[in-house]
């Protein structure tokens, strides 16, 4: 009997062996946020039983044996001083638009791809992958790793579906139900629907006009590494356009419903952990003694609250000292005369803090993941948002109840003051929070379990082409129906001459048959 119960544990672990798959994440963005996004894959993929390697500027502390790092932390080099409260404050920064971004993001990444530690990597034979989750951020680079490793791709969106995005698998979002991601307004006004159709006219023809320019780049990085291998080089062009499914940090509860191909699958909330993590001692007894709520002040990992010019941090300060509910505030920074209800830490463990029963309101930059944070715990938001989709974030949170958008800027104090008071006094913010955060966490399986399964199912189908959009081998003018519209054109031209030469043949006629009698 022991025998047989040995060889059952035998089989048992031989057979989770071959079901495990390699997998590469390249999550090469040096901003924390992206990095929590980047461990939301790694934790669900090895508890999926799968083997990990993770690119990343953030490595984890003590990996797990299944998982193998790449540092590139070097290239925090690269994009230093760029997000500056301060810069946006004084519209001295503008990242809103797409193009401007999209130059910053790809000369990032090119360099951070041409590092000795990642040619050394790509160069070596040895290394092999059953598939590459790679993130999109403004740049499709990063979509050559599949090719040096001749193997299916993923790609791995840190917003709402966009544009810029749902291009890459399928067609442009409409103008007529849909907002630019970079937008400031939450609109569709006429002269919002012509931008967007301009935006839409340019985003294709940069990338038609510099294929030459990213074709190079891609030989550049990958050129090499994929020739070595035995492989063809293909044009870049075929390669971002290549991809089997895209993993999107999004839900409905968080966007808008606008039309998604099959290989499109929402997994926003993938990096909430199941079990929130206990707090702090001394933020747990601070949170446990506010009787009267805790409201609780972040601008997220990117941005720095210490970079708030000081006669506003100062008029914070004041409106935050005449509340009765306490205040954490994420500060990283040491400063005098706080008011005994403000509780100042450089650092805070946001979802354990927003888990707590007595937090009553969150005050936010906006970033996606602190926006599906309060939602996975239905509290309501003032949101301050500086830059990319934040704008968008906050204004959907207030188009459906839960949030309210407050800039920050020289009356911004007093402006706050009367934000909260309307907040924590109007119980209708707190039954939105809570009615949409039903609805987020509603779902036929969790967001990791989801993300594991879709994985493991590319892998499974050899890259999921049955999924795949026709829109991409389908011609821009068949799309927006020119042909059509034209056929119809010439009919009715024709059809309009034809009635008129019809009518001058009558006339003619009639005209004769008179002068005849």
């Amino acid at each position: 009997m022991c025998c047989c119960n040995s060889i059952v544990v035998l089989l048992t672990l031989v057979l989770n062996c071959c079901y495990g798959y390699k997998v590469l994440a390249v999550f090469p963005m040096p901003g924390k946020s992206h990095s929590i996004l980047g461990e939301g894959y790694v934790r669900h993929l090895l508890a999926a039983g799968h083997e990990v390697t993770y690119i990343t500027p953030f490595p984890v502390k003590d990996p797990p044996s299944r998982l193998r790092q790449v540092d590139i932390s070097e290239n925090f080099a690269f994009m230093r001083n760029i997000l500056d409260v301060r810069k946006f404050m004084s519209k001295e920064l503008d990242i809103q638009n797409y193009f401007l971004v999209h130059n910053v993001m790809n000369s990032m990444l090119y360099d951070t791809y041409r590092m000795p530690v990642i040619q050394k990597f790509i160069n070596d034979p040895k290394e092999q992958y059953d598939a590459v989750v790679v993130e999109w951020l403004y740049s499709e680079l990063s979509a050559g790793f599949s090719s040096v490793f001749n193997c299916p791709f993923i790609w791995a969106s840190s917003m709402i579906p966009h544009t810029a995005v749902l291009s890459l698998i399928d067609g442009h979002v409409n103008p007529a139900y849909s907002v630019d991601h970079l937008s400031r307004d939450y609109t569709t006004t006429f002269w919002d629907r012509l931008y967007h159709w301009y935006y839409i006219t340019k985003l294709s023809y940069q990338r038609w006009s510099e294929r030459d320019t990213y074709n190079d780049q891609f030989k550049n990085v990958f050129g090499e590494a994929i020739t070595r291998r035995g492989h063809k080089l293909p044009q870049f062009d075929d390669v971002i356009y290549n991809g089997s499914l895209m993993l999107g940090n999004s839900h409905p509860a968080t966007g808008d419903n606008v039309a998604l191909p099959e290989n499109y699958k929402h997994i926003g909330g993938y990096h909430i952990k199941d079990v929130i993590e206990p707090l702090p001692k001394d933020l747990q007894k601070l949170m446990d003694e506010s009787k009267d709520g805790v409201i609780y002040f972040s601008m997220g990992s990117m941005l720095k609250s210490s970079e708030i010019p000081d006669d506003i941090k100062n008029g914070l300060l004041e409106v935050f000292g005449v509340l009765k509910q306490t205040v954490i505030w994420k500060l990283e920074q040491v400063i005098p005369n706080v008011p005994k209800n403000v509780h100042v830490v450089t650092w805070a463990p946001q979802q354990s803090i927003l888990a707590h029963p007595n937090c009553v309101l969150f005050i936010t930059h906006g970033g996606l993941l602190s926006i599906m944070e309060t939602l996975n715990t239905g509290v309501p938001i003032i949101g301050m948002p500086f830059f990319a989709d934040q704008y968008l974030n906050i204004a959907r949170a207030s188009a459906k109840g839960f949030g309210m958008r407050l800039d920050l800027d020289e009356k911004a104090p007093e402006k706050l003051r009367v934000a909260i008071k309307n907040m924590v006094e109007n119980p209708s913010y707190r039954q939105s929070a809570r009615k949409f955060s039903a609805i987020f966490k509603d779902n036929i399986a969790s967001p990791g379990q989801q993300l594991a399964y879709w994985v493991e199912y590319v892998i499974r189908t050899q890259g999921a082409f049955h999924l795949r959009s026709p829109a991409l081998q389908t011609s821009w003018y068949k799309k927006l129906s020119l042909d059509i519209f034209l056929v119809l054109l010439l009919g009715v031209i024709l059809s309009f001459k034809l009635c008129k030469s019809l009518l001058v043949v009558i006339k003619n006629g009639s005209g004769h048959k008179k002068k005849t009698a």
